[in-house]
């Protein structure tokens, strides 16, 4: 360790007060230094200081030690979690540029985490306490006598599988049924005919508001939570603590690209404005190459976060003409236009809006696919094919890479049998999996369950009775 615990607060002082000069605004900052043992946890866990047992927990550790003991990945500079205060690990290991270079890029990402409009609902000042809370719980209904272990593992594990399949925007307001049964009433009325004196009145249908649910409902961990009567207690228990963690993760999954280029972006800022001595500075321009060094075949959410906020202040600090005159851009707001991105968007919006035709080239970014047993690129980035490789990388982001499943029917044909249908967007679902999700919502929900798809373009019901999964062509 080349530093000691005074210098590094110092620096901190020194970050800190730079980082507010320059406009950002983070929560409260607070720093731990740990080993690779605790660095390796702390992955494991998500960054919680306290989190609930799962068997999920032990595995993603020993994964990552052995991959860190037999040199195949490394270990991150930082982690940061979002609350209030902040909390970040820095790794001991790290020699004083690299500390400085983090902290800085710690209280970018704490800017963000702040600021973006995606974490509005995570209160993170109750980050800590909720996942102690939920701690205790769960090691409380291990504890239980008639409960155990293997019960909550049972329900634990389906809940985990499902977790994702939830809203992925918590922004649009989730309607209460009272609020539904009053939108199915409207719609129902006959709109306003000026010429009804000469048309046959259409016959009107009462809507069926007894249904459930009465609109598809996305969050199927929730509906299942809410509607199947045979859940005990502690089982809606331990599913709404499974997706009040997945809404916190959310937002961080949804702005990955953003979040990493926008802290990357600020650390070099940062630096840059602490006129660091030369030892100091040669080893922060490696340092920083390494951040955002290209991966090969793979996107590196540092490099195209950044690049993608360069080019946004670049475009309204200096505009073309034709932006001058069709978007009525002044020049000279390419700092404020990055803020107001910051705090607006996702990383589907981020990229939609602002990865250009020009960007993508610059980048040399193409798309591959496997076949057989070989990569091979199928577009490049030419004035052909550019916008395929940008939907690509849109489909991809957050949780746009993941099929959206809704609740239809959850009585279907009056035998408790959940209808579920599938969101099609031209991907055909993996049938693999597809059959690995219907077991676990079948083993939740208690009854069949039967899922609409397009399989070659043709509707099919995949469905899951709970001992056997079968594939039939819908009438």
């Amino acid at each position: 360790m080349n530093y000691t615990i005074e210098e590094l607060q110092r620096w901190d002082e020194r970050i800190l007060e730079k980082a507010r000069e320059l406009g950002l605004d983070p929560f409260p900052q607070n720093f731990e230094i740990c080993d690779h043992f605790q660095m390796i946890g702390s992955i494991a866990y998500s960054g919680m200081p306290a989190r609930y047992p799962h068997w999920s927990f032990g595995k993603a550790y020993e994964r990552q030690k052995t991959l860190y003991d037999y040199g195949i990945t490394g270990l991150p500079y930082e982690m940061v979690i979002n609350s209030n205060p902040s909390l970040a690990y820095l790794m001991r290991d790290n020699s004083l540029l690299l500390q400085i270079l983090t902290i800085a890029h710690v209280y970018a990402h704490n800017d963000f985490f702040k600021n973006n409009f995606t974490f509005r609902h995570s209160r993170p000042e109750l980050t800590v306490e909720r996942y102690k809370s939920h701690a205790d719980r769960v090691r409380g209904y291990i504890e239980t006598p008639g409960i155990g272990e293997e019960k909550v593992e049972r329900i634990m594990d389906a809940a985990h599988a499902l977790a994702f399949q939830c809203r992925r925007n918590l922004e649009i307001k989730r309607l209460t049924r009272e609020e539904q049964k009053n939108r199915a009433w409207a719609s129902s009325q006959s709109r306003f005919d000026p010429h009804q004196a000469i048309h046959k009145r259409p016959e009107w249908k009462a809507p069926d508001v007894e249904k459930i649910p009465l609109e598809p409902d996305e969050d199927v961990l929730l509906f299942i939570r809410d509607y199947n009567s045979q859940l005990s207690e502690w089982e809606k228990d331990l599913i709404g603590i499974v997706h009040e963690e997945t809404e916190y993760f959310l937002p961080q999954i949804e702005t990955k690209i953003m979040n990493e280029g926008w802290a990357s972006l600020w650390h070099k800022r940062i630096l840059e404005a602490l006129d660091l001595p030369q030892d100091l500075h040669m080893e922060f321009l490696v340092r920083h190459n390494q951040v955002l060094k290209p991966s090969p075949g793979q996107i590196n959410p540092y490099f195209l976060g950044f690049k993608v906020f360069e080019d946004i202040e670049k475009r309204w600090d200096d505009p073309s003409d034709e932006e001058r005159r069709d978007f009525g851009r002044k020049g000279g707001e390419g700092r404020q236009k990055t803020f107001q991105v910051r705090e607006a968007d996702r990383d589907v919006s981020f990229l939609r809006q602002y990865l250009t035709e020009e960007l993508i080239r610059e980048m040399d970014l193409f798309q591959h696919e496997k076949r057989g047993g070989e990569r091979i690129v199928t577009q490049v980035a030419d004035e052909e094919n550019w916008t395929k490789i940008k939907e690509t990388l849109v489909k991809s982001a957050g949780l746009a890479g993941l099929p959206v499943i809704k609740v239809v029917d959850a009585d279907y044909q009056g035998n408790r049998t959940l209808y579920l249908q599938h969101d099609y967007d031209g991907r055909e679902l993996d049938l693999e999996y597809a059959e690995k999700t219907l077991k676990y919502i079948q083993q939740l929900w208690g009854f069949e369950v039967i899922l609409e798809t397009l399989l070659d373009d043709k509707r099919h019901h995949l469905v899951h009775d709970g001992t056997q999964f079968r594939t039939l062509r819908a009438a």
